[in-house]
């Protein structure tokens, strides 16, 4: 399974190709309607989330609920799109019009500078539309495909905001379907809500301070049959994948699995998780996330994700000016003050599409009836090793 997206944070829509499903999968835009809906949610968002109430439509590929084989195309609508479209006409317009907000002061931590420098553009929209996190939008709907595949094979997933700005929320060993319910229950998706008014009070003391703030949100996938990815090469090494797959999100800018970096604070018979035989091979602990020389174990995966703060702020940062080169203060763009809980969902997308990947990769797939026999069979070979 491979994907593209496609279209910019204010154009008139954004697009997203899949290649390589099953024929058979059952899918509707009511499934990917409803994760996207929930990128959506989250306390601490922007005005633009009342502005776009986004929906799904499908070009290609699935014909009555169901997949055929081909490609599949998603395109989401972006309703803002109509007071943009002179500043984001593909036609050429007057000089006027070219200048209407024109973008000349790149915000630090963005990618305009060092976009404009790339690619030699002189207005920084260019740059700033492309690298906005709305694209998000479509790893979520390829998210909601994959997700439902996973379903279909026994795999599910969940996540949660585990810190936001600096506030831990305490962590329990609960399943997918517990974290679901929680997560969903909670405007920050912290599991354990002791600690949301306290993180709420933080982001609006923030919010008026005119600043912003991170976080670490954490996926945990059940289900995950041993033996995906591979330890031969560097490439085919999952938990290698994830990482790059989970680092792609706008904002991240660390990876960890298990217990992440205290590993480094433990000696080795605290960190190996011990084999144990319990009518197949299971493990004592999950330190290391499910994973083992690249490969997944047979134990739930646990991936966290660490989002900076989002870089646009309304106390802009010193820049320059890339006409004159004298300082000034970064351009202002609409913003959130934390994405850190709709980052939850949108690293449950990227999980969620690179564990498809890796499943389309070692069963046969050309239907879904095939892939769940496929991997049926492999279960019950695993459970005879």
């Amino acid at each position: 399974m491979r994907f593209l997206t496609a279209g910019e944070s204010h154009g008139p829509e954004l697009t997203a190709i899949i290649e390589g499903l099953p024929a058979g999968l059952p899918l509707t835009a009511e499934q990917v309607n409803h994760e996207l809906a929930r990128r959506q949610k989250g306390y601490g968002r922007g005005g633009r989330m009342l502005i776009e109430k986004d929906q799904v439509r499908f070009t290609s590929g699935v014909r009555h609920g169901k997949t055929i084989g081909a490609p599949v195309t998603m395109i989401v609508k972006n309703r803002d799109w109509e007071n943009w479209q002179s500043v984001m006409s593909a036609e050429a317009v007057p000089e006027k019009e070219q200048l209407k907000r024109r973008v000349a002061k790149p915000r630090p931590g963005h990618a305009d500078l060092v976009g404009g420098m790339k690619y030699h553009h002189r207005d920084l929209r260019n740059v700033l539309e492309r690298s906005s996190a709305r694209e998000t939008t479509m790893r979520v709907a390829i998210g909601a495909v994959a997700k439902v595949l996973l379903a279909e094979v026994g795999i599910h997933l969940a996540g949660s905001v585990i810190e936001l700005g600096g506030i831990k929320a305490p962590t329990e060993q609960l399943s997918v379907a517990e974290i679901k319910v929680r997560s969903e229950a909670s405007e920050i998706r912290m599991v354990d809500t002791t600690q949301e008014e306290k993180v709420k009070a933080l982001i609006d003391a923030t919010k008026k301070a005119g600043d912003t703030l991170g976080g670490v949100v954490q996926v945990i996938a059940e289900g995950v049959p041993a033996g995906l990815g591979s330890y031969v090469q560097w490439d085919r090494k999952l938990d290698g994948r994830l990482a790059q797959a989970v680092m792609s999100i706008n904002a991240f800018k660390a990876v960890s699995f298990g217990i992440g970096a205290e590993m480094a604070r433990k000696p080795g018979s605290q960190v190996m998780d011990e084999i144990l035989y319990e009518e197949g091979y299971t493990r004592k602990t999950n330190h290391l996330g499910g994973f083992e020389g690249g490969m997944t174990n047979g134990m739930p995966i646990i991936v966290q994700g660490v989002m900076k703060p989002i870089p646009t702020l309304y106390k802009p940062l010193s820049s320059v000016d890339i006409d004159t080169k004298q300082p000034y203060k970064a351009s202002v763009e609409r913003s959130d003050t934390t994405a850190v809980p709709a980052a939850s969902v949108v690293c449950e997308a990227v999980v969620a599409t690179e564990l498809a990947q890796a499943v389309l990769e070692k069963f046969e797939a050309d239907t879904l009836t095939e892939l769940q026999h496929s991997i049926n069979r492999y279960r019950e070979d695993l459970e005879q090793y």
